[in-house]
């Protein structure tokens, strides 16, 4: 039997593609148990059909460690066409290669510990704001104002402008954000094409603040800053076009998945009272008089297990798209050419060979005794990994350690009755009613 015969005699994974043009994209967005069910039918491994594309999901430490090993080889990186639109031809999230390589060094500039350290005073500045407002509305449904907080911390960050959640910036950004993960049909009344309307809008806005910063004698010192100031590996700066583009994906990055993760971080203290005490405790013993320092934060041992718990418990992503660019075999099945694979987070999450009773809400997976982040490649991975991990991983720890810093010294909050809890999950976990809390000063 030639190589090729034997090829096609593995087959293709199990699973189903359902109806024409939008296959089971519908089900994929909009019923948050979809991939359990698939899992529970069909195993670590089936095909469907989600955005116009046949995928194969494959889920599990051992299929993260394939892809993410295989880039460039087998698999490149892929985003349905609603995103890939959005985001912009030059966005850093829709390269390969060597571009991706060396436009990523460039942009990881802003995340080095040196920025990262220039920003706690700002965030810890702008989350203690938020808290007093808090404490004064008493009751509030908290989803939206997270997003909020997020926007005004990333613009001032990321571009030097504060206060954005109040400017016509934020609403255009949210209308931008709502067709991401969308179908792809360019109509005025759809997701997609109100938010092709607002993506030109933001470009428009960005690009006079490039413009603005491009005349002052001094660029200032954020993440605009620093792509103003870089240089390619031939001395070329980077095109307005380019900034633009990059800029949008960086508030993007800096925005949508952080919220997720802070809803869910409130959201899981306010269930889980003994642990929020022991968070508490850790706080007090610190005794933070003080502004918040990088030293302080890294005693915040306690903290760190409960954070890294939320981002198993609810990932802010769900998973990630790959184009196959070779065809290839694993365990047992045919992938072919041109398919899209898609790796699985969350299912990955609730691997029970490293999360034992993956279903509690559990710290102590993380302590040093434990180290369940440890405990295989690529089976806990809350920011992707590989070549494509997420470049803000360590700007979004940063944030969520302040942010909760900064809560449980001041607030004690519960969640108020007759509200549904439940998790859309597209493109990020929040509760389905926005999480309607009471907030009282400690």
């Amino acid at each position: 039997m030639t190589n090729i015969e034997s090829q096609k005699s593995v087959s293709l994974p199990p699973g189903e593609t359902g109806l024409p043009f939008i296959g089971e994209t519908l089900s994929f967005l909009f019923d948050p148990d979809f991939a359990k069910k698939k899992k529970s039918k069909y195993g670590q491994i089936y095909k469907t059909n989600i955005f116009g594309n046949d995928t194969v999901t494959m889920i599990g430490a051992e299929a993260n460690q394939f892809l993410f090993r295989n880039e460039n080889k087998y698999v490149v990186s892929t985003w349905p066409k609603s995103t890939r639109v959005l985001l912009g031809k030059l966005s850093l999230a829709v390269k390969d290669g060597n571009f991706h390589t060396s436009r990523r060094k460039l942009l990881a500039q802003a995340f080095q510990p040196r920025a990262l350290n220039s920003y706690i005073p700002k965030m810890t500045e702008i989350t203690q704001q938020y808290v007093e407002k808090w404490l004064q509305t008493k009751e509030l449904t908290w989803y939206p104002e997270l997003r909020k907080y997020t926007f005004d911390v990333a613009c001032s960050l990321l571009i030097s402008i504060d206060n954005a959640s109040q400017t016509k910036l934020a609403s255009d950004f949210e209308t931008w954000c709502q067709g991401l993960f969308t179908l792809p049909i360019n109509l005025p009344w759809t997701n997609f094409g109100k938010a092709l309307k607002c993506r030109a809008k933001l470009l428009q806005e960005i690009e006079t603040i490039i413009i603005n910063r491009q005349q002052q004698p001094k660029h200032q010192n954020d993440a605009l800053g620093i792509l103003l100031e870089a240089k390619d590996e031939e001395g070329n700066s980077l095109t307005i076009e380019e900034l633009k583009d990059q800029i949008l994906l960086l508030l993007f990055a800096g925005h949508e998945t952080l919220t997720s993760s802070l809803s869910s971080f409130v959201l899981l203290m306010a269930q889980h009272p003994n642990i929020l005490e022991k968070v508490r405790t850790e706080q007090e013993n610190l005794n933070i008089t003080e502004d918040i320092t990088s030293e302080k934060l890294k005693e915040m041992t306690y903290l760190e297990e409960v954070l890294k718990e939320v981002l198993r418990f609810i990932p802010p992503v769900g998973g990630g798209f790959r184009k196959v660019i070779e065809e290839f075999e694993f365990q047992g099945y045919r992938i072919p050419k041109d398919w899209t694979v898609q790796y699985q987070i969350a299912q990955t999450h609730k691997e029970s060979d490293i999360f034992p009773d993956y279903q509690t809400f559990d710290p102590e997976r993380f302590s040093p005794e434990n180290m369940a982040d440890k405990q295989k490649n690529f089976g806990y991975i809350p920011f992707g990994g590989g070549l494509r991990e997420c470049l803000g991983k360590e700007f979004a720890r940063l944030e969520m350690k302040i942010f909760a810093s900064v809560l449980v010294h001041n607030c004690h909050w519960q969640l108020l009755p007759d509200q549904d809890l439940e998790m859309i999950t597209i493109p990020s976990p929040r509760p389905r009613d926005g999480l309607k809390v009471k907030i009282t000063e400690v």
